[in-house]
Formats: C-alpha cells, sequence, structure tokens
C-alpha cells in the first residue's frame, strides 16, 4: 500500500540559514536540500518559503551591523537574495532537482487577479517537478519591512498564505526552539513543550510572549498568527526546531515532533 502523497510548505527562517556569526549555514541549507529533494522523491509536492536575504546581504556586503535605514536594507536584501538562490540552485541541484524563485509583495496578494495566476504558477510548477522557492520581495516592498505589524511578519504569515493559495496538505514553520511551549525556553528552566494545540485562543497568544532570535525578527506570536490562518483553510502546521532538517522524515512519517497545530475540519 502506497503512501498517501502530500503538498507540504516548509518554512525556514534566518535563524536556520545563516550561523552565529551571521554567514550562510552551509551545513543546513545542504541538509534541508537533501532532505525535501528526498521527499519529493517519496511522491510529494514540497515548496520552500525562505527568509535571511536581509542578513546574508548585509553580511556579503560587510556590513558592521544589521542596517536600519531602509535603503541599505532593500539594497542588502537585493544582494542576500541573489546569494540565497545561488545556494539554493546549488545544493538542490547536487540532488538533480530544479528550483523557482518567486518574490511577493502585499499587493500580490490582495488583488484577486493576481493572486489568481500566483496559484496558477504554483500549481504549474508542481506539476512539472519543480520546488519552488518563495520570499517576500524585501528589495522594493518597504511597508513591510518598516510596518511594525507586518502582514507577513518575518515570512511565516507568507508561509501560510502560500499554503492556502496552493491548497497545502501540510504547513511545517522551522523555528530555533523545538516548538510551542507553555512557557519561553530560554528563561524559564521547567517550559514544557505543548505537543498538540486543537484551538488557538487569546490565552495561547499570551503565552506566546516578544521577539525571536537576534538574527531573525519573528517570534512565536508570528507563528501563531501564520498556524492559525493555515488551520482555518483545513491545512495542519507544525512548529518545530530547523537546527536538523531531517526531522521532516519523523513528520512525513507523522512521529510526534514539535507542536502540532490541528487544522479545523469542515
Amino acid at each position: 500500500m502506497g503512501i498517501k502523497r502530500k503538498r507540504i510548505v516548509v518554512k525556514v527562517g534566518t535563524s536556520t540559514l545563516t550561523n552565529e556569526s551571521g554567514k550562510s549555514n552551509l551545513r543546513n541549507l545542504d541538509h534541508l536540500a537533501r532532505v525535501m529533494s528526498d521527499i519529493q522523491n517519496m511522491g510529494h509536492e514540497v515548496l520552500l518559503v525562505s527568509s535571511g536575504a536581509i542578513a546574508v546581504g548585509a553580511n556579503k556586503m560587510h556590513l558592521p551591523e544589521k542596517p536600519h535605514q531602509m535603503r541599505m536594507k532593500q539594497a542588502a536584501a537585493a544582494v542576500g537574495q541573489c546569494e540565497n538562490m545561488f545556494l539554493y540552485d546549488k545544493f538542490f541541484g547536487e540532488y538533480n532537482k530544479i528550483v523557482a524563485q518567486i518574490l511577493l509583495n502585499a499587493e500580490d496578494i490582495k488583488q484577486e487577479v493576481k493572486k489568481e495566476n500566483l496559484a496558477n504558477t504554483f500549481s504549474a510548477l508542481l506539476e512539472q517537478g519543480v520546488i519552488p522557492i518563495v520570499n517576500e520581495n524585501d528589495s522594493v516592498s518597504y511597508t513591510e519591512i518598516e510596518s511594525e505589524d507586518k502582514l507577513f511578519g518575518d515570512n511565516d504569515m507568507l508561509s501560510a498564505v502560500v499554503s492556502v493559495l496552493c491548497q497545502a496538505d501540510l504547513l511545517v514553520i522551522f523555528s530555533d526552539i523545538e516548538g510551542f511551549y507553555d512557557a519561553d525556553p530560554r528563561l524559564y528552566k521547567n517550559a514544557k513543550l505543548i505537543s498538540r494545540i486543537d484551538q488557538i485562543t487569546e490565552k495561547t497568544y499570551a503565552l506566546a510572549g516578544g521577539a525571536g532570535s537576534r538574527r531573525g525578527t519573528g517570534g512565536m506570536r508570528t507563528k501563531l498568527q501564520a498556524a492559525e490562518l493555515a488551520t482555518a483553510n483545513g491545512i495542519d502546521t507544525l512548529v518545530t526546531n530547523g537546527a536538523h532538517p531531517e526531522v521532516l522524515y519523523d513528520i512525513i512519517e507523522e512521529k510526534k515532533v514539535g507542536t502540532l497545530f490541528a487544522a479545523e475540519r469542515k
């Protein structure tokens, strides 16, 4: 009896893609490409939503710190996106896979015609066995970079939007901790991992806390917002640690990993 074919969206953030010095984490990138390629070989369809353009660009441009000025953020994003896609093309190419770059901004999602075109593009790429790699178009999308209440929230929300557009079966959001805890595990040693959440409530948000790692901008709250959108559209959402991309195998085999936000069944 064959496995059930799934359409899976994987979101990786800056903390997964870069190391402590801010350079590209080549081991993680290679592992991620290998595992996603292998999962596609099993018969699944995979899409990748990738952050990290500004951080990678800033490092490549030898900037002393992450830029604060809008024009420098956008310049770093342009350089970093080029570097990221070069590496993705290289690593996925090692496993005989073709990747495609798709850059989005808020207007692409708000306008129905653009949204339909995007859905058609994703569909065509997946039909051809191509792995779409999606990021926000930071080099032009200034409103999203500078807004306090970002529409996409460090690409967590973008990954949920992409999941809905593609009618995905599963959204996997890689974080820099094991999943969703009842307290911040970096501050409280007794914090306990919550393995399953069936409904996201105000109490859940109250547990989420504030910002994430120092290299990224998204925290657990943005992951909750993404999970809320995805699960409302019938998409199971799983948040787990991206330090070891091989965990995707366990997720495919439906082993207990991280925190599962169960989809609403209608």
